[in-house]
Formats: structure tokens, C-alpha cells, sequence
């Protein structure tokens, strides 16, 4: 893990906001109340530690990191050697609506979070792959979009 730290060339984490997780949380404690109206304080609170404990593990859990090294690009879990990239083009926050819509191919791979208007396009250079392209959210994306011409 020491090893491909000293090698990352960009790295962004997107978390979810926290108007995002404090809906959640709100709509997670409309069903405590509702618990507790029906049934007693035990039931409750009861609810009440698992919504708490919910809303911990879903911030967690929707934490996307990109990250760039000497020799690939990894998106959460998926990951693409920089070999097989042919194109990456920074998406204004208008672009990027469009290639969430009405321009999309559905064999394209996407790691969006509706929460960032801004992306990248990554058209991918493989024939044995159906991907035509990676589209991601991105906050930093003129800073991947730079970083990825110049490993390519």
C-alpha cells in the first residue's frame, strides 16, 4: 500500500455532502417517530442507534476515490491501465448534463455523484473491450484531465 502511495499522481476522494446524508438522516428519523408512535421507547431507541449507525456506514460507503499512478486509473473498484486510454476531455458543468442524458451510451462505464457538476470523459483505445469510454465526476477535472495527457 507505502508503495503505490509513492507513486500516485492524482488522487480526489468524493464524499457525499452533508445536505445529502442530513436528508437521509431525516427521513431515517421520520421512521423512528413513526416506530415510536406504534410501538414503545425501547423499539425507539432501538431504531433510533440503527438509523445513527445507517447513516454512518452510508457516508462511508459513498466515498468514490479516484486516483492516477505511473500505470493505471482506478475509480472505486474499477480500474483501467493508462495504455488502454486514447482521450480524456474535461466536461463543463452544461457537457457533463448532456453526457448524463440525452448523449449517453449505455455501454459506457459512469462513476457519477449528482452532487458535482463538473466530470471527465475518458474514451477509452481497446477493441476487446465494449466500453466505448469512462464518464466521471470530478471535482478537480481540468487537474485529472492535465495530468492523465500527460501520462498518455
Amino acid at each position: 500500500m507505502q508503495d503505490n502511495l509513492a507513486r500516485m499522481v492524482f488522487r480526489e476522494v468524493i464524499r457525499p455532502p452533508f445536505w445529502v446524508l442530513g436528508f437521509i438522516y431525516f427521513m431515517f428519523l421520520s421512521l423512528v417517530i413513526a416506530i415510536w408512535a406504534a410501538l414503545d421507547n425501547r423499539s425507539a431507541l432501538i431504531s433510533w442507534i440503527a438509523a445513527t449507525l445507517g447513516i454512518i456506514a452510508i457516508a462511508i460507503r459513498w466515498r468514490t476515490h479516484i486516483t492516477v499512478d505511473e500505470n493505471e486509473l482506478r475509480v472505486g473498484r474499477a480500474h483501467i491501465e493508462l495504455k488502454y486510454l486514447k482521450e480524456a476531455s474535461s466536461l463543463s458543468s452544461e457537457d457533463m448534463r448532456r453526457m448524463r442524458t440525452r448523449d449517453a451510451d449505455p455501454a459506457a462505464f459512469l462513476a457519477l455523484a449528482f452532487w458535482i457538476p463538473t466530470g471527465v470523459k475518458i474514451t477509452l483505445n481497446d477493441e476487446r473491450d465494449s466500453v466505448p469510454y469512462w464518464l466521471i465526476s470530478v471535482r478537480k477535472s481540468e487537474k485529472l484531465t492535465s495530468t492523465l495527457y500527460k501520462l498518455l
